[in-house]
């Protein structure tokens, strides 16, 4: 049962994720092979070993457009700009000192993703959608090639000893735990928030049916509101405990086998929840895509590490235009990225968690 994302979005890192399993960072930089035009508008970053200019910054707000639209929102905030453009200032940088291996990998890879992304979407809508933006499909393979250079570098620098570490480190996150649940939202399935007490008092309601042996399954299909699971009847199987956010995760550990919880408070509502089985995972048997989800993510700390410790240094000059009048509701600084489809799972980013789940998956 999947949750709510609790990411500000300085580390939600404008994420791709409807074309990438990966966080993606921005693609600015002076690589005009796609663009032979020349530039001659405004230099608003400079940096050690390159710049930026106003034209590329705004390539790059149009492609976050393109890939992830619900975050267009806050392109009308200075200091997400501003951290955009740093993004660009990092990957840019990264992007020049990865070797061929990266590159050659990232060329193959962002080839597949493209031709995911256009049958995904109907090469209809696809078009119209770059059309849209004013971009071109060299204007996405370019962008994507660079982020995947210096991730496929970064995993490069990762050891087999690296992985393993990090996973006794977060061992619990990987025990493999089959478990339903039912879930009653703080809004009704119209969006319409409930009254003060109300999902409590149906969750209860819920669990005082199945302690009386009302079928799981049943109930879940009657009650739950949960997209992920309901139609399964609240059945996610065999899932690592690491992917729920903290409060189901801790519940998923700790209930006692075939025992109806009292409901479990998240961000999305009260859970009332019945684990089936649980089984501790060891490294040797943990599955190829656990192990690629902690190399994806220990890449992409290395990356958030160079953001946080050494990119200040590299940055000489930022001079980004200004945004004309903040929107009518402008978020705060530590707004929380859009919920998840699914209401218990943890975004793969900074959480530890092995892997990030699609809409209906059980993820």
């Amino acid at each position: 049962m999947p949750s709510r994302s609790n990411k500000a979005w300085k580390t939600f890192i404008v994420s791709i994720t409807a074309v990438l399993s990966m966080s993606m960072i921005a693609a600015c930089g002076n690589d005009n092979e796609n663009n032979p035009e020349e530039d001659t508008s405004k230099v608003v970053v400079k940096y050690q070993g390159g710049e930026i200019t106003e034209k590329e910054f705004d390539l790059e707000q149009r492609m976050i457009q393109f890939l992830s639209p619900e975050y267009a929102q806050f392109l009308q905030m200075d200091e997400f700009k501003e951290y955009l453009a740093k993004q660009g200032v990092a990957y840019e940088y990264l992007y020049a000192k990865a070797d061929d291996k990266a590159k050659e990998a990232a060329e193959k890879q962002a080839d597949e993703l493209i031709k995911g992304q256009k049958n995904g979407m109907g090469e209809e809508q696809y078009n119209a959608a770059l059309e849209a933006q004013n971009l071109t499909e060299a204007d996405l393979k370019n962008y994507m090639l660079r982020v995947i250079t210096v991730m496929e570098h970064e995993k490069n620098q990762i050891t087999e000893e690296d992985i393993k570490k990090d996973f006794e480190a977060n061992k619990q996150d990987y025990t493999s735990i089959t478990v339903r649940h039912v879930l009653v939202g703080f809004t009704d399935p119209e969006g319409k928030e409930r009254a003060e007490g109300e999902a409590l008092k149906l969750a209860k309601e819920v669990q005082s049916k199945l302690n009386n042996g009302e079928d799981f399954a049943a109930i879940a299909k009657e009650y739950s509101e949960d997209p992920g699971s309901k139609d399964s009847g609240g059945l996610y199987e065999n899932q690592p405990a690491g992917r729920w956010v903290p409060q189901f995760k801790e519940k998923a550990l700790t209930l006692e086998l075939d025992k109806i919880s009292d409901p479990v408070e998240t961000d999305y509502g009260y859970h009332v929840m019945k684990v089936e089985k649980r089984e501790e995972m060891t490294y040797d048997k943990l599955p190829a895509d656990q192990k690629d989800g902690i190399l994806n993510e220990l890449a992409s700390a290395n990356v958030d590490h160079f953001m946080q410790n050494e990119l200040n240094d590299i940055i000489e000059s930022m001079d980004l235009p200004k945004s004309e009048a903040p929107p009518a509701d402008n978020p705060a600084e530590g707004e929380e990225a859009p919920p998840a489809d699914n209401p218990a799972e943890t975004p793969a980013e900074g959480d530890n968690a092995p892997e990030t789940g699609t809409e209906g998956d059980g993820k």
